[in-house]
């Protein structure tokens, strides 16, 4: 096992060291011995941006399936031992990635480290398991996609802001996509992309290095690495016009979702992109907030953020509105806005405020050995190098008041916007009227 890199973390004597097997499992380490307690969390490198056109939802699904049967372990039996011994586990999907979680008393490590090499290398995938978990799934969709009118939106938002990026497609996957998927995909999908040299385990509590090592070692050590397709994703063409759609949908107000093109995560303007946001959209003291929602009450709620994406992504904004008010009211009041910020950039109070809050998000996320891992391993996923998480403080310190004017002039231009908007159904519009 060898020493790729390290670096300390914050305060407090914490150091972060990345290490390899042979077989290419990376495994990063951070010794806490605040609480006894662990973090352990498996990284692999896959998520929807792997799938293809057909087979959409297949990452989702294998989050479903890993909680399942192995040759080791009957169905539920994960599940159990972990709890049973005072821990928890869950799981999360994205484009970029997808990551599994335990969280359990210090004591249990060796019990880990064995149930989640076990499900790295010995999952059950038959029709029995692949159609149980495709009808939760399929469920899953209707309940978060169909029948809500937010998940609808946001599925549209990105269907037509990515026209050849696989960004295009839900990490849920289209319906028709999901009744497809065979076991022989299922099982394709699983020997290719849930190898230990796609992997990175990230673990983060009290424990002792010497011993966590060789745990690691002793149980993922024979697991054979797999040759990974190499991406071939194309770049998403320019935007230049703004694409809209509206929709009637059973809601009592206008509901408003807008995408601008967003620099990806590993790009510094990332995080001038952030700052504009909350400068904008951020608290009740911000730019669009205050004008929308206190002042002139165009908006009941109001929000928007940057979704920290491997390659170019959005810049999302979202609002619904008051009673009696309309969507092109908002984009009229934010292109005014944005149009101030491109002009003047923002004022030094701005910046400040701008600065205090998200470094206190910043290392509030990182308070727990969980959220210490988390931010870990989304780092090394999704930008190559855990260590770029640490630099973000002083790249906030240095940030002027120009690098979020240009970063508004670059991507706040209404001609580089999607935009999809909800409407009240013909039925609802009327009882609003009474």
């Amino acid at each position: 096992m060898d020493l790729i890199r390290e670096h300390p973390f914050g305060a407090g004597g914490l150091l972060a060291r990345l290490f390899r097997l042979n077989n290419g499992l990376q495994v990063l380490l951070v010794r806490d011995a605040t609480a006894p307690v662990l973090a352990y969390q498996t990284w692999f490198r896959v998520g929807s941006r792997h799938e293809r056109p057909g087979r959409t939802g297949m990452a989702h699904l294998f989050e479903h399936l890993m909680f399942n049967e192995t040759e080791n372990l009957a169905h539920t039996e994960f599940d159990r031992l972990i709890e049973a011994h005072g821990g928890h586990t869950n799981a999360a999907t994205w484009v970029d990635w997808t990551y599994y979680q335990d969280d359990l008393p210090a004591a249990h490590l060796e019990l880990c480290v064995r149930l989640e090499a076990d499900r790295m290398a010995n999952l059950v995938v038959r029709e029995q398991q692949l159609e149980t978990e495709r009808e939760v799934v399929l469920n899953e969709r209707r309940f978060r996609v169909e029948d809500d009118v937010d998940g609808f939106l946001a599925e549209e938002l990105f269907r037509l802001a990515f026209t050849v990026h696989p960004y295009h497609w839900p990490t849920i996957g289209w319906m028709e996509d999901i009744r497809a998927i065979t076991v022989e995909d299922a099982r394709e999908f699983y020997r290719t992309y849930y190898a230990p040299n796609n992997a990175t385990i990230v673990l983060v509590g009290d424990f002792q290095e010497e011993v966590a090592l060789s745990l690691i070692e002793r149980y993922y050590g024979a697991l054979s690495p797999q040759p990974i397709p190499q991406e071939t994703v194309p770049p998403e063409p320019v935007q230049e016009a703004e694409r809209r759609a509206v929709y009637d949908k059973p809601v009592a107000t206008d509901k408003l979702l807008l995408g601008y093109k967003a620099p990806s995560f590993l790009d510094p303007e990332h995080l001038h992109l952030q700052v504009l946001s909350d400068i904008l959209f951020g608290s009740a003291s911000s730019r669009c907030y205050r004008e929308l929602v206190v002042d002139r009450e165009i908006c009941s709620t109001l929000g928007a953020s940057v979704t920290p994406l491997r390659d170019p992504g959005l810049w999302e904004v979202a609002a619904s509105l008051q009673r009696g008010h309309s969507a092109e009211e908002v984009l009229e009041v934010l292109d005014v806005q944005m149009t101030r910020m491109q002009a003047d950039g923002p004022t030094p109070a701005e910046m400040e405020r701008a600065r205090a809050r998200f470094l206190t998000h910043f290392f509030a996320s990182m308070r727990s050995a969980h959220g210490k891992a988390e931010s870990l391993g989304e780092y090394e996923t999704t930008t190559g190098d855990f260590r770029r998480l640490f630099a973000v403080p002083e790249q906030l310190r240095a940030m002027t008041a120009a690098d979020v004017q240009r970063a508004a002039q670059r991507f706040g231009c209404s001609t580089g916007r999607t935009v999809v908007i909800a409407r009240p159904a013909a039925g609802l519009a009327q009882e609003k009227g009474k």
